[in-house]
C-alpha cells in the first residue's frame, strides 16, 4: 500500500543503536512537543508529565537509573539524541480535573454554562478507576500509553528512530528525578535519534506483524 501513514509505519522499527553525533533538530522538537500535548486522552484528562532529557547531565542522570537492571538498555541513555520520561498521575483529582474543564471553557470548546456537567459528568470515569485511597494510576497510565502511541507515528513521520523501553527501573527514577517527576510515576521512557549505520541489527528488517484477517473481524 503507497499511503504516506502506511509509509511512515513501514519506516518506523525499534531501534538498537544510535549515533551520538545526529541531534534532533530544534524545529523537528517543538513539532514533536506541540503533537504530543494535543494527544488524546479519556475525558480529556491528560493526567501525564513529559520530562525531556537531552543536556549530558539529564542523560548520565538516566544513565545511573540502571544501576539495578535492566542494563542491556543502558547505553541508549548516553547515546541517543533525546530520551522523553513518560510520567502518570497516580492520584489524580477532581481538583486537578477542574483545571482541564477550565481549559474547555476558556478555549471556546465548551460553552461556559456546561462546565459542572462536564466536571461532573466527565470526573465520573476517573471515580470508577479509583481506589479507596485515591489510586487511580492503572487508568491514568493507560492514558499515557495513547500518548506514546501518537508520538512513535509522529516519529515516523519526521524520519526520527525510537526506541520505547518498559525496561527502566520506575524506582531509581522515581528517586533520581523526583523534583521533576512531583509526585508522577514514570514506568515508561521514550529513547529518541538517529540509528548508527552498520550497527543498528534491527534496522531496514520487514515488519513482521499478523496477517489482516488474524486481527480483525468485520460484523
Amino acid at each position: 500500500m503507497s499511503h504516506q501513514i502506511i509509509q511512515d509505519l513501514n519506516n518506523r522499527y525499534t531501534a538498537k543503536k544510535y549515533d551520538p553525533s545526529k541531534r534532533i533538530s530544534v524545529e523537528n522538537m517543538d513539532v514533536l512537543k506541540e503533537a504530543m500535548r494535543l494527544s488524546a486522552s479519556s475525558i480529556n484528562a491528560q493526567p501525564w508529565k513529559f520530562i525531556i532529557l537531552e543536556s549530558d547531565n539529564a542523560k548520565q542522570r538516566f544513565h545511573d537509573t540502571f544501576a539495578n537492571m535492566y542494563q542491556f538498555n543502558q547505553h541508549h541513555a548516553k547515546e541517543a539524541s533525546h530520551i522523553i520520561l513518560f510520567a502518570f498521575n497516580p492520584n489524580f483529582t477532581k481538583e486537578q480535573y477542574k483545571k482541564v474543564v477550565d481549559v474547555e471553557v476558556s478555549s471556546g470548546h465548551l460553552p461556559a454554562e456546561m462546565f459542572d456537567n462536564m466536571l461532573n459528568g466527565g470526573f465520573t470515569f476517573a471515580e470508577v478507576n479509583t481506589d479507596e485511597n485515591g489510586f487511580n494510576g492503572y487508568w491514568t497510565k493507560a492514558q499515557t500509553y495513547l500518548a506514546l502511541g501518537n508520538t512513535l507515528h509522529v516519529l515516523a513521520r519526521l524520519g526520527i528512530d525510537s526506541t520505547p523501553m518498559e525496561g527502566v527501573d520506575s524506582s531509581l527514577i522515581g528517586e533520581e528525578f523526583k523534583q521533576e517527576l512531583g509526585g508522577f510515576v514514570c514506568e515508561t521512557a521514550l529513547v529518541m535519534g538517529y540509528h548508527m549505520d552498520g550497527e543498528d541489527y534491527n534496522h531496514g528488517l520487514p515488519k513482521a506483524r499478523l496477517a489482516l484477517e488474524d486481527i480483525f473481524t468485520v460484523l
